[in-house]
């Protein structure tokens, strides 16, 4: 059989030659790189479809578009691998340099480098001693952030939480037990926030709902927890893992609300106890810390009661003895009494001799008054006033003008009722007035004032017969 690959090196002349040249009689046509490279990928793909191997991350890294690339090796080869976007985003970890892994996907080539490679559809850590390691490593890299620093947490929970936030399963016996515990001890509000808590997209959920809890606004229509309690039941490590996740701690180490982290049994340990503010041993265990003993904090309160009572009564009984004992040091009532009751005696004494004493000077003031008041003088003073009151009266009765109307006289006014007493004024006026005795008339100047009449003599008295002298 001829040999198909001619050694290039050889220095035969026939090795620049065509294949068809350096074996005459073989027919079989050249094939190009890219069916050879089909060829390869098609033989390694159907011998190794599905293959698991062991070995440690080297090279390890995260691309831009979310593919995983790194490298499996050993003490004696190397292979790289691929692990793609999709399952990528679904690692139960964080692959990192040096840890021991097993990868389970097929083995392929890349013809644009003449390579092979495996293709990983899932990535797991080879043993309980590798996932410890990276245990260590991630504590030791989240304690460096001080993300377990005693100074972010909450040196004690609240010791009577209205309302409890649970993330944990609701189908599993964790929330069953925790509900049982509340109800026993102290019953409460619980808001459960279902989760899962293990397998693909657990980290992610429990980091969710534990933010979605720090989220709530107080007072709003959903209560915001005073506690949050985050459980889930024994397994093993790979069990528990998603607890271990960086998305986890970091959602546990920035919570406001006070936090307990219940997850395992007693000897389970993960990150999320060092960022919780408590660890609780069991679920239970966290029920048991989160409410007191509703009959002990009743038995207390009765206790206290009774103490506060009983301090009161010895208060008041010793303010008691107090008082008896300053009301023993008082002076008698009728020795306060007896200074004032002697003043108040002298005082009526005195008062008693100084109105009789007024009295009798009232007394002899109204007999000298009374003396003056006779009978006939009181009568001489009436008729002299009352003479004197009718003089007055008769000159009144004379002055009046009123009553030289009767006698024939008339009073002017003017318009506005001012007294008219001269011709001018009533030429000025225009329109009088004329007050009779038995009324008014209106009159109007027609004429100039006229000039002033001759004075007649006065005409001789009655009963006198001698006449006029002029």
């Amino acid at each position: 059989m001829s040999v198909p690959f001619p050694d290039p090196a050889s220095d035969d002349d026939t090795a620049a030659r065509l294949l068809a040249e350096a074996a005459p009689g073989d027919n079989a046509p050249a094939l190009s790189v890219s069916q050879l490279s089909a060829a390869i990928k098609r033989t390694v793909e159907d011998g190794f479809a599905r293959v698991r191997v062991r070995g440690e991350l080297s090279g390890a890294k995260r691309a831009a578009s979310g593919h995983f690339y790194a490298a499996l090796k050993d003490d004696n080869a190397l292979i790289d691998m691929v692990m793609w976007k999709g399952q990528a985003g679904r690692l139960a970890f964080r692959p990192e340099d040096g840890i021991e892994v097993i990868a389970t996907g097929k083995l392929t080539t890349y013809p644009g480098r003449s390579k092979y490679q495996l293709v990983v559809d899932t990535l797991e850590v080879a043993g309980e001693g590798a996932l410890m390691l990276l245990f260590e490593k991630l504590k030791a890299r989240l304690g460096a952030e001080g993300l377990f620093d005693r100074t972010r947490k909450y040196d004690r929970l609240p010791y009577l939480p209205r309302t409890i936030g649970v993330v944990t399963s609701p189908t599993g016996a964790v929330i069953r037990d925790i509900l049982h515990r509340l109800a026993d001890r102290c019953p409460t509000h619980v808001i459960v926030w279902p989760v899962l808590v293990q397998g693909d997209g657990a980290a992610a959920q429990v980091a969710n709902a534990i933010r979605g809890f720090d989220a709530i606004a107080p007072g709003g229509p959903v209560p915001r927890p005073d506690l949050v309690i985050v459980a889930r039941g024994g397994g093993s490590i790979e069990d528990l893992w998603a607890f271990n996740e960086e998305v986890v701690v970091r959602a546990i180490a920035d919570c406001r609300i006070p936090t307990i982290s219940a997850v395992g049994h007693e000897t389970d340990v993960t990150l999320a106890d060092y960022a919780a503010d408590v660890r609780a041993p069991t679920p239970t265990a966290a029920a048991e810390m989160a409410v007191p003993v509703r009959a002990e904090l009743q038995a207390q309160l009765a206790t206290w009661n009774g103490r506060i009572i009983g301090a009161a009564n010895r208060q008041q009984a010793l303010a008691g003895e107090r008082l008896t004992a300053l009301a023993r040091h008082l002076p008698k009532r009728d020795a306060l009494y007896a200074p004032q009751r002697q003043r108040l005696d002298d005082a009526g004494d005195r008062l008693d001799r100084s109105q009789r004493h007024r009295l009798a000077v009232i007394s002899e003031r109204l007999a000298t008054r009374g003396a003056a008041l006779r009978p006939a003088l009181l009568a001489r003073r009436w008729d002299r006033d009352r003479a004197l009151i009718e003089g007055l009266g008769r000159l009144l009765d004379s002055l009046d003008p009123r009553a030289l109307l009767s006698r024939g006289y008339a009073m002017v006014r003017d318009g506005g009722g001012a007294i008219v007493t001269t011709a001018a004024k009533a030429q000025d006026a225009g329109h009088l007035r004329l007050q009779f005795a038995d009324g008014e008339v209106a009159a109007a100047v027609t004429e100039g004032a006229a000039s002033k009449p001759a004075r007649k003599p006065l005409p001789a008295p009655p009963g006198r017969g001698q006449g006029e002298l002029f």
